[in-house]
């Protein structure tokens, strides 16, 4: 990449936001494959930009992909922006080439910009290989976008505030660098600057050890808690739980209509997922993500953020199947 080209911001949120507010006046769309990371939505109220939601198709085999013609179909007079999240958040996915060529070439023919979320892009699972956006092999897909990346995720900086963007098409960064405005922290550049430059062999043990945990986790799901189901991921140190069996045995659906009967006015709005994220806090003492969160798609699923001691992550799961194994509460117990 360019080193030029690289602007420092006060995370991937603010850098995104800097460049829906350049590409992206408010009220147009910006397409997402859904289920997608539940933090771009705030991104979009920030800039008063509309969610266009592509569902990825889930195979039998549990694993997503993408809709391309619906996800072309989706692209209107106004839809100027494209968030790519690459590894996926929740569900895992590493893109592969072939995957993110013909989501360039689309977004490229229908001048769309491309925004590449890939700050978690160290976490690939063993025998998947991360392709960033920017190395594809056409000059003019590469030049249709903006990636975005910090050192938070890896190395657990997330409070730090430090991150960077960059692009080969200098126009696309001067124009965002004019949206951009990085309220940095001195500890956040020191400690950035401390992890690329000495953490390689810490991250290199924490990739394989989350790998091993992915592996747990898996593994353990399928020979303990067969009302969950899951597969082990491409990338990223989230695994992304099918719950519709622990859904319907609590009777998920009628709490969230009752409970949404009795609210006050001006309450949010509670779904099934998060009826079910409140049971599982009360009997296995697991905070879970709600799945609807993340969009379109999310329905009936959880996230679980497993980059945790391995022992800990046994206790959680050991919790969950105890509480799965007896059952659900009742619908009082949820109110």
């Amino acid at each position: 990449m360019n080193p030029e080209s690289v602007v420092i911001t006060t995370g991937v949120h603010p850098g995104i936001i800097a460049a829906l507010r350049t590409f992206s006046p408010p009220g147009s769309k910006v397409l997402l494959n859904t289920p997608t990371y539940n933090g771009f939505y705030g991104d979009l109220r920030a800039t008063g930009t509309i969610a266009s939601e592509n569902v990825m198709k889930v195979g039998p085999d549990g694993r997503y992909s993408i809709d391309f013609e619906d996800f072309e179909r989706r692209i209107d007079h106004d839809t100027n922006s494209f968030i790519l999240c690459n590894p996926q958040n929740p569900t895992g996915n590493m893109w592969s080439p072939e995957d993110l060529m013909r989501l360039g070439e689309i977004c490229l023919r229908r001048r769309v910009v491309v925004l590449a979320d890939e700050i978690h892009c160290d976490f690939a699972t063993k025998g998947v290989k991360y392709t960033p956006f920017a190395s594809l092999p056409n000059k003019a897909v590469v030049n249709n976008s903006v990636t975005f990346k910090a050192a938070s995720k890896s190395f657990g900086l997330a409070a730090m505030k430090c991150a960077w963007f960059f692009s080969d098409n200098m126009d696309y960064i001067n124009r965002v660098k004019a949206n951009n405005r990085a309220d940095l922290t001195t500890l956040g550049i020191i400690a950035s600057k401390g992890a690329y430059s000495g953490g390689e062999e810490w991250l290199n043990q924490c990739v394989d050890y989350i790998d091993g945990n992915h592996d747990f986790v898996a593994q353990y799901i399928k020979a303990n808690i067969p009302a969950i189901k899951t597969v082990k991921p491409q990338g990223t140190y989230l695994s992304w739980l099918d719950i519709s069996a622990v859904a319907n045995r609590i009777n998920a659906r009628q709490l969230a209509d009752e409970a949404n009967k009795m609210a006050k006015n001006g309450a949010g709005r509670v779904t099934p997922e998060t009826m079910v994220e409140r049971h599982l806090v009360k009997v296995a003492k697991v905070h879970l993500n709600q799945g609807a969160s993340y969009g379109a798609g999310g329905e009936n699923h959880m996230r679980m953020n497993i980059a945790t001691s391995r022992k800990t992550l046994e206790v959680a799961l050991n919790n969950l199947a105890t509480a799965l194994r007896q059952g659900g509460s009742t619908a009082a117990g949820q109110r």
